[in-house]
């Protein structure tokens, strides 16, 4: 019979994780901690959770499908709104709408737009389920000190200084991480743009608008300047209005400012109701390195990128995935303890990339030179009357996961080179280093997808013609986290083999973040497949 992976045991409490940060990058990563059996205090500096309107409010599906895998994703998905349609307009001018159309294979929609404060909400329950994870609220840490087999946390909290200690520790303190980052010794590189943004989220009945994202160039109502309307659950809208560095919120309320910016998108006649507003600014920097002995740091600690894309919190889920079951992994001894090198080879490289579009969005957005500031206007006004023009305006390539082509976890298929990214709504060649797609399966075990049964540990799924048992012995001695079963098995329809592009004498091995980390054709090749991914 195929060996299939257990459930996890659960780990001592001396080999717990500190997680820094409640946010929803630390909450994610405290979940899927406790799904390996690994014990998590979940430390945060504010005395309870405070609610911070829709902030990070654009989830994309894979981010979801992690979500789901923690117990919430469902939830997240149904009580999130999907746009169908984007409009971009120059100045009085519709440029052009782009229509989303989801290819219905996945279960969740290409993305949802819902409040970051619903999120944590939702998050909250599931960890309120788990009897691994312990909440510290009102812990500030002052210090941060490691040995060979330890992480010691100083904290402040309202009863004194206290030292806590784990095995590891993932920092995820969030945009104003620098004290924590201070500590750990990293550098965090990058540019801060001069202009502000303001974010208010109105509730208002704006007939049409509830499923369509606006994007507005230098409108008439905010010259030189752009605006983004969202539309979220609840007859909910965020505007986020790009303002002068001089500007001040409080005196634009007093002055009765924020009502005529409102009342100018809404119309004068239309009740709305504020429910949360902020003024920030945007940064493009990243931190020199993600590991620094037993201490992995995750989400906007790490990386800072423009909004316009919605690849801040959707990157830092994803750090919290790819951290976790490395630690889980090397925590239970199924993995060396160099595989947590690879979280910052993987994840720094995702962040550069994530910085790489989103600079070249923001240079169109907010031209920093006279001659960003020419091209910009050159082809916005081409756009009006050339359509060919119009693929180059800018507003923000939505967040798309990264994939580890290049890892040192990687094994490359010479067969099968990396064609680069596709066109955008089109799904990527099944290469390794690549997500695989979600696809349905009768998998062991009541599992009824492939990115579910992948997330249950390191798979092998083993085609017909080739030899079950050899691939078995091929992993024999690390068996623990592996899963090892034929792809008749789970693939009676042949749905996965075409989707991978699979033949009877090819193993595909998966890793526990649903990439794949190999195509091969022998059981050799299997073992040395794992073997790399286990850095064993």
């Amino acid at each position: 019979m195929p060996h299939e992976s257990t459930t996890p045991p659960t780990l001592s409490d001396d080999q717990r994780v500190l997680v820094i940060g409640a946010g929803p990058v630390g909450q994610t990563a405290a979940l899927l901690l406790a799904g390996w059996g690994v014990p998590v205090l979940l430390l945060d500096s504010r005395p309870e959770r405070d609610p911070i309107g829709s902030k990070a409010l654009c989830q994309q599906r894979d981010v979801l499908d992690v979500w789901d895998h923690v117990g919430a994703g469902r939830q997240v998905a149904d009580e999130g709104l999907t746009w169908t349609r984007a409009r971009t307009f120059y100045r009085d001018t519709e440029l052009f709408c782009q229509g989303f159309v989801d290819k219905g294979r996945s279960p969740f929609p290409p993305f949802v737009n819902i409040s970051q404060t619903r999120t944590e909400e939702l998050l909250d329950q599931q960890i309120a389920r788990s009897a691994l994870i312990t909440y510290a609220w009102g812990h500030r840490v002052t210090g941060l000190r490691q040995d060979a087999d330890h992480v010691t946390l100083t904290c402040e909290t309202p009863s004194g200084t206290v030292d806590l200690t784990g095995s590891y520790a993932v920092a995820a303190p969030g945009s104003k991480g620098g004290p924590i980052r201070d500590l750990m010794g990293l550098t965090f590189d990058g540019l801060t743009f001069d202009d502000q943004f303001l974010i208010c989220d109105i509730r208002a009945s704006l007939p049409g608008w509830e499923q369509e994202r606006r994007f507005y160039f230098d409108p008439a109502w905010n010259p030189g300047r752009q605006v983004l309307i969202h539309p979220c659950p609840d007859s909910t809208y965020r505007i986020d209005w790009q303002v002068p560095p001089d500007f001040s919120l409080k005196q634009d309320e007093a002055s009765g400012g924020l009502d005529r910016r409102i009342r100018q998108i809404i119309g004068a006649d239309s009740d709305y109701e504020i429910v949360w507003k902020s003024l920030y600014r945007f940064h493009a920097r990243q931190v020199d390195r993600m590991r620094v002995g037993r201490v992995l740091v995750a989400g906007d600690a790490a990386h800072l990128v423009s909004p316009f894309g919605a690849r801040g919190l959707n990157s830092g889920v994803l750090d919290a995935e790819n951290a976790a079951w490395k630690l889980a992994f090397v925590l239970h001894g199924w993995a060396d303890e160099s595989l947590l090198d690879s979280y910052h080879s993987e994840r720094h490289a995702a962040a550069a990339e994530n910085l790489e579009v989103t600079s070249r969005t923001m240079a169109f957005l907010v031209p920093q030179t006279p001659e960003e500031h020419a091209r910009r206007l050159d082809i916005l006004e081409n756009a009006v009357l050339n359509p060919e023009a119009r693929g180059q305006v800018d507003s923000g390539r939505l967040s798309e996961p990264f994939w580890y082509v290049d890892s040192e976890l990687t094994t490359p298929a010479a067969d099968r080179p990396w064609p680069g990214r596709p066109p955008k709504g089109e799904d990527p060649e099944p290469v390794p280093g690549v997500l695989v797609p979600d696809v349905p399966i009768a998998g062991p075990g009541g599992v009824h997808r492939l990115r579910e049964l992948a997330r249950r540990g390191l798979v092998v799924l083993v085609g017909s013609d080739l030899d079950l048992g050899a691939c078995e012995d091929a992993v024999d001695g690390m068996r623990c986290g592996v899963t090892v079963v034929t792809l008749d098995e789970v693939d009676p329809e042949g749905v996965v083999a075409a989707s991978l592009h699979l033949h009877g004498r090819q193993a595909v091995v998966i890793r526990p973040d649903a990439h794949i980390a190999a195509i091969v054709t022998t059981p050799a090749e299997v073992g040395a497949a794992v073997r790399r991914v286990l850095r064993r």
